[in-house]
């Protein structure tokens, strides 16, 4: 069964590590996305935080994000992603996906509503408090 048909199946089971880089790169994506236009600053933010997370190589890295852009698009929610890293990501790391996504969010140098909204429903569903996310956000800033 593909990453694809757990994701639109019933409810995924606990995900591989490909499966778990997957959802992450998806929410990358989404919030990228979220201000309706993904820019170069973000799609290579995306690129450096896959490539430094996971250990891949560029190549790789644009690989998973490609492969990520296209389940994004066809995601209807983002639960299903972050339901895959809530199974997958100890709640202890999980701030660490947060400031993966803030860093993509502030890549272009702008604070944008959908983005700002995005990021909180991502944290709650992870677990995650609004005082968690904007710890998250101030090491996203300032790394």
């Amino acid at each position: 069964m593909s990453f694809l048909d757990r994701l639109f199946g019933p409810a995924p089971s606990r995900l591989p590590a490909p499966d778990e880089q997957l959802a992450l790169a998806a929410l990358l994506v989404r919030v990228a996305r979220a201000d309706g236009f993904a820019s170069p600053a973000e799609l290579a933010r995306i690129d450096r935080i896959l490539s430094t997370r996971y250990g891949l190589g560029p190549d790789a890295a644009l690989a998973l994000r490609r492969e990520a852009e296209t389940a994004e698009t066809l995601a209807p929610d983002t639960v299903r992603f972050t339901r895959a890293l809530k199974e997958a990501v100890p709640l202890e790391a999980r701030a660490g996906l947060v400031e993966a996504l803030w860093a993509v969010a502030l890549a272009d140098g702008q604070r944008d509503a959908e983005e700002d909204r995005l990021l909180r429903l991502v944290s709650g569903l992870l677990g995650l408090t609004d005082v968690d996310s904007a710890i998250a956000r101030r090491k996203a800033q300032n790394p």
